[in-house]
């Protein structure tokens, strides 16, 4: 498949794009110059800017699937203006650039909602995903909460509450929803997404980020429809 990514040198960019690389696949990348040695081998670069369609949307094509990581690192409520100059308005030139390209799947990596905190950060990540739906344009919104990887690893001692959290009628769904992921977890459902485009919008939530790894993993690539719990 050909890909095109937006963040490829990010926390979670290199690793996607490494990953997509070593399956077969064809990734290009958008990056600015300062960034573009960053990428993995076998990426090919597009100089541009995120939040300026018109500096990169003649490069996407060929590519079929878009994928979209460009995001304010390290969120904080007080950071709802960079959401929306950053987040928001990069995914408005990324889904411009894929209209206009002819790009047939968009894959997304939004936050699980609704949530107890973060409500900014929420906020302009429900406006990008909102964005999307309008485009027209199929698309994959990966909702995770939290993703424990290399400097990230603080929450594992939450696990315990977790599970019990898990076992408890009335937090169940809450629980599962705002669950922990891995960043190989991760990774591997962003993979099963580009490898398993759908047509309309498809949410895929924590449950569902863990089975999507987990079919990766065993190099299975169910239907349009699964793991997804939600479509609209």
């Amino acid at each position: 498949m050909r890909v095109f990514i937006s963040g490829a040198t990010g926390y979670i960019g290199q690793r996607v794009s490494r990953m997509l690389i070593d399956r077969g696949h064809s990734v290009t990348a958008l990056v600015r110059a300062a960034s573009a040695k960053k990428l993995p081998q076998g990426c090919t670069p597009v100089i541009g800017d995120a939040i300026n369609a018109t500096s990169f949307a003649e490069r996407v094509a060929p590519a079929g699937t878009f994928v979209h990581l460009v995001g304010v690192s390290h969120p904080s409520p007080w950071k709802e203006r960079e959401f929306r100059e950053v987040d928001l308005a990069s995914v408005h030139a990324s889904v411009e650039a894929a209209a206009k390209s002819g790009i047939k799947h968009f894959v997304y990596v939004s936050v699980a909602q609704p949530a107890p905190v973060m409500k900014a950060y929420l906020r302009v990540r429900a406006e990008c995903e909102a964005v999307i739906s309008r485009s027209g344009i199929s698309a994959t919104i990966l909702r995770p909460w939290y993703v424990l990887g290399p400097g990230h690893w603080w929450p594992v001692a939450l696990v315990p509450f977790y599970r019990l959290l898990e076992r408890m009628p009335s937090k169940r769904e809450t629980a599962l929803r705002l669950g922990l992921v891995t960043i190989q977890e991760m990774i591997a459902a962003l993979v099963w997404a580009v490898e398993n485009p759908v047509a309309g919008v498809r949410i895929i939530s924590v449950p569902e980020i863990r089975q999507a790894a987990a079919l990766l993993r065993l190099g299975q690539g169910g239907d349009a429809a699964t793991p997804a719990t939600a479509a609209r």
